[in-house]
């Protein structure tokens, strides 16, 4: 193949006087196939960008790739070094902290419990007086009833012999009242 400068310097020479391309030598028709091989070559660098552009390709994304992986080795780095900071430094402070407030707050939840249990004791000691009282009190109003019941007994018992006391005195004073017409009646 020739070049592209030898391709560019026979053509001018070539053509140098000729009046078209009916009159070209032969030496030119050869040169002329040749010429359309050095267009071909010369059309694949000028704009056949395809490999160029594979390469640049390529070359980008191994950049990408290697940045992506340093960049997301520097990600795990500083996680790394976070949970290192967390465990030496934050955790200890936390726990030590937490030991602190644990024990105030122990004795705290301690001090609550047992004023609980004094509150419950007084209230189970008031629900057992105020038991205690509302028994009284119902054996109180038991004992009351009876007696009420006795009384209504008695007084009862005291007008019936009233009123079969009084039925007697009534018969008595009817017999005598007959007896009386009895003898009025006979006259």
């Amino acid at each position: 193949m020739l070049s592209q400068n030898h391709w560019m310097g026979q053509v001018g020479r070539d053509h140098g006087g000729s009046s078209g391309p009916t009159s070209l030598p032969k030496k030119t028709k050869i040169l002329s196939f040749n010429n359309l091989l050095d267009v071909g070559e010369v059309y694949s660098r000028l704009l056949d960008h395809r490999p160029v552009i594979q390469g640049e390709i390529r070359y980008f994304v191994k950049e990408f790739e290697e940045k992506r992986g340093l960049r997301e080795l520097r990600v795990l780095e500083n996680l790394k070094n976070t949970i290192f900071d967390a465990n030496e430094h934050v955790l200890p402070k936390c726990e030590q902290a937490m030991q602190d407030n644990l024990s105030e707050t122990f004795k705290r939840l301690q001090a609550a419990n047992a004023m609980i249990h004094r509150l419950q004791e007084r209230e189970c000691e008031a629900r057992k007086l105020q038991a205690d009282k509302m028994m009284a009190r119902e054996e109180k109003c038991i004992a009351h009833w009876e007696e009420f019941m006795r009384e209504q007994q008695n007084k009862r018992a005291d007008v019936d012999e009233e009123h079969r006391k009084a039925m007697e005195r009534l018969k008595e004073q009817y017999s005598e009242m007959e007896k009386e017409l009895a003898k009025y009646a006979s006259f």
